[in-house]
Formats: C-alpha cells, structure tokens, sequence
C-alpha cells in the first residue's frame, strides 16, 4: 500500500506530509495555526503534532494489517489498540514498544469493521502499511471539528481507545479532526479559517485550565471568532467544564465559571449547551488525577455524551 492509498483509510487528519525517507505523519492542525503553537508555547506546540483522534478504519476481510512505526514525541504513555466491530481487541502499550519497529495485527476470519487506534498524546508516524485481503475505508458521518484541552486530546485513561472522544465517536461515527490540545484554554488567536475543511459540526470543550479568571473576556471572544469563521448556520455545542476535586475550595469558583461560560454560549442561536457536570460521577475513582477522567470516567462521559448529543438533537 502506498502512503496515497494508506491515506484513504487514515482518519483523523486535516492534511499529510511525507518525510524523505517514506514516513507518513498526519496533522489535524493548519500550518498557520501550528507556527502559532510554536511561537506561543512549546507545551502547546509539542501537542499540536500528536496523532490524537487518529485512525486507520476500514472494512476488511483480511487476516492481518502491518506497518512500520516511529515514535518521535511522547507525551504519556498511553497506547496502540485494535478494534474489531467495536470491540477492543489488543492493546499495545507504549511503555512497552520500541520507538521504532513494525506492528502485526492479525483479524478473525470474514468481514469485519476494523479500527487501528493510533496513540493519542504521542506523535506517531506510519509507513509501508500492509493488508491481506480486500477492504473499504469505512463510511463515516457529519464531519466534526472538535475543541478542546488535555481531557479532549485524551489524557488520563492513558489508552487511545478509551478517551472520552473514541468512546463517544465509536457510537456517533463522526468524521472527526481533534483540536484538543493539552493546557489549553478559550484562546481565540488559535482559531483560524482551515483552507479546504468546513466541518458541519463543531464541538467545543474548554475552560477547566482557566476558571479562576478574573473576566470572562477570553470565552466572549473566542465565541464571537468562532461564529465569526464559520457563522452562525454550522451547529456548535458547547460542553461546559466537567467537576473537578482536585482543589475543593475552588469548586464555587468552578461553578460560577461555568454558568457563566453557558450564558455566553447561549447567546448565540446555533450554540446548544450540555452541562459538564452531569457527564462523569463526581468520585475520585472516575478520575486519575481528579482533574482527568481516567478510563472509568471516560467511558462514562463518551457514552452519556453520545446520548445527550441525540437527546438534544444535536
């Protein structure tokens, strides 16, 4: 398989590039929005190049799919995962892999839909993909820009599978590009017009990094730029920040932030708001840090997110 036909079933990515020596990398950034990270954070720049939301999926009847890997940037160490009809099927930690090396996954007889999860707080590049069989990409749904800070690009279940986006898009089937960034707050200059990629969606979940704040200046703007690209005909949902017990004395200033983060979404016509709090149990055991929800707790955000997406009529 050539790196073209490897990017047919490669989701997750708004464009690729080829490094000289055959390795594929996948970006779901812009060049302008990336030499922003780079000039604004390192800690936001080193995330912006991570293979966060990103798939290989396809229809198959194949016995095994392989490729050549190469870690060049760890954040933690979550994981490579396998899935077969939406079942997990293997995992493969990072803690445990070499930085480079080539990945065998071998199937179950007869068609099957097949995801290869890629890690999602590491930057990983592909190559040399094989498969044994015929196969289709898979068919996705609305296309969805996704917004976010470290829980969106999926740190603390420490698994690429186990995120609170796969779980939530093994159900919906978004074709999804995952800005979320970790550290990251309602940062209004990161949003920028993406030339070719109008999503017909977009989700955003931001503001547990900034809640003690002084203004709400920040959220006012980051909306106002947000319509402002897009318009107001694109349907956006606002996820307001989850519970946090990390610092317990903060939680009224939590709460008052994000009130205050639902009015100003609601301002606008095309924005529906789902209330964070109402999405993981508020108990040290769905967390990994009470701040992250670890894999507990992101099992049950994806899913009760899912299903307030479909009550809302999102």
């Amino acid at each position: 398989m050539t790196n073209q036909e490897l990017q047919r079933v490669y989701f997750g990515a708004y464009s690729f590039k080829e490094t000289e020596d055959g390795w594929l990398q996948a970006f779901q950034y812009s060049d302008a929005q990336m030499e922003y990270f780079r000039t604004a954070f390192d800690f936001w720049y080193d995330r912006c190049m991570a293979t966060t939301a990103k798939t290989l999926e396809m229809t198959t009847d194949a016995r095994t799919v392989s490729f050549e890997y190469r870690i060049v940037w760890e954040g933690s160490q979550d994981s490579f995962e396998l899935a077969v009809n939406n079942q997990i099927m293997e995992i493969r930690y990072v803690r445990d892999l070499p930085k480079e090396g080539k990945m065998v996954w071998n199937l179950p007889a007869g068609e099957k839909d097949v995801i290869i999860y890629l890690p999602a707080d590491a930057t990983v590049l592909i190559r040399n993909c094989e498969i044994d069989g015929g196969f289709t990409p898979a068919r996705k749904g609305e296309k969805v820009l996704w917004l976010g800070d470290s829980i969106t690009q999926g740190y603390g279940p420490l698994r690429s599978a186990q995120t609170y986006v796969s779980v939530a898009n093994r159900i919906l089937n978004y074709d999804i590009i995952n800005q979320g960034i970790g550290g990251y707050v309602y940062d209004k200059k990161s949003l920028m017009k993406m030339d070719g990629y109008t999503p017909d969606k977009i989700i955003v979940a931001l503001g547990t990094n900034q809640y003690g704040c002084e203004t709400m200046t920040d959220v006012e703007e980051y909306y106002e730029t947000l319509t402002g690209i897009y318009g107001t005909e694109i349907p956006i949902l606002c996820i307001s920040p989850l519970w946090r017990g990390d610092a317990p004395d903060g939680l009224p200033t939590l709460i008052r932030f994000c009130e205050n983060v639902k009015a100003i979404a609601g301002r606008y016509r095309n924005v529906k708001i789902i209330d964070g709090f109402t999405l993981v149990p508020h108990l040290p055991e769905y967390f990994l840090d009470n701040l992250h929800p670890n894999a507990l707790g992101a099992e049950n955000y994806g899913r009760n997110l899912a299903e307030e997406i479909r009550r809302i009529g999102f």
